[in-house]
């Protein structure tokens, strides 16, 4: 185990693990670290924990101090720049005629670089544009492009169900989301009802679908061979949440229909999943 605190650079951001050295350091407190792109000012969120080495990568760096008042002001002096670094590239990709929407602007701490990232529906050849930024800028420049997930995130918003989107709010990193979650869900499969405002399946489809993971584990698939009270009979209905289950018994009247749980049958024979339930396992691509 090892011990490291978490820092985050923007809301609902990832959280990255730094090693603390002996410095005390609390929820909220600003903090200047080491990354790829150079010095960066971010926010502990995460107290000292211990975490598997395992779920670190390495090698990991320390924090190399607390922020201090100019840090945190020269910090706020690159939020407002990043904005005029906006509005600049936005003008940029008018002149040069690019198809390329700007999302967000990122001005590292030590002002070393600057990054636009951008949305486009295919590859665009932005070099002159690049030219252009670092003849403005005099620093370097990356044009970084990103998914409507990734947009979506940034630029934030309310979702369907009227609350800030779980992605620009808490969601730190976005998990693989699959129609097939819907349907174990019980959810209509029409994508306009179960898509989030990016145009993608929606996150939160992947909050409960441990749950049904492990109910679908002991619940008899409709079509599946059980016995009941002695009696064998075919499973015509099954509802996972609840266990109940709709039985036609074998040997019986046409059309002999019991009401069942499922921890009061024994699957003689699971139905095997149709060819569409098969299709309904490969996960969106993120």
């Amino acid at each position: 185990m090892v011990t490291v605190i978490g820092v985050r650079f923007k809301e609902g951001g990832k959280v990255y693990y730094f090693g603390p050295r002996d410095l005390t350091l609390n929820l909220g407190d600003y903090v200047i670290v080491e990354t790829a792109r150079g010095l960066e000012c971010g926010v502990v969120a995460m107290e000292k924990s211990e975490v598997d080495e395992e779920g670190i990568v390495k090698p990991l760096k320390e924090v190399l101090r607390k922020a201090e008042p100019k840090d945190i002001e020269q910090a706020e002096k690159n939020r407002q720049k990043e904005k005029e670094a906006f509005d600049i590239c936005s003008q940029k990709i008018l002149d040069h005629n690019l198809e390329m929407k700007l999302v967000d602007v990122e001005i590292t701490f030590d002002n070393s670089k600057i990054l636009f990232y951008f949305t486009a529906d295919g590859r665009i050849d932005f070099r002159e544009l690049v030219k252009d930024l670092a003849s403005v800028f005099r620093t370097r420049i990356e044009l970084r492009q990103i998914g409507v997930r990734d947009e979506s995130k940034i630029l934030g918003g309310l979702g369907v169900c009227g609350r800030p989107f779980c992605c620009s709010s808490f969601l730190s990193e976005f998990q693989p989301v699959s129609i097939k979650m819907a349907k174990d869900q019980g959810l209509s499969l029409n994508l306009a009802k179960i898509s989030g405002t990016c145009g993608r399946l929606m996150c939160c489809l992947k909050y409960e679908q441990s749950v049904y993971d492990e109910l679908l584990k002991i619940t008899p698939r409709v079509g599946s061979l059980v016995s009941f009270k002695g009696n064998k009979g075919i499973v015509t209905e099954a509802s996972v949440l609840s266990g109940a289950l709709k039985i036609r018994l074998e040997d019986k009247e046409e059309g002999s229909v019991v009401a069942a749980t499922r921890d009061e049958v024994k699957i003689l024979k699971a139905a095997k999943p149709t060819r569409e339930e098969e299709n309904l396992e490969i996960d969106e691509e993120m």
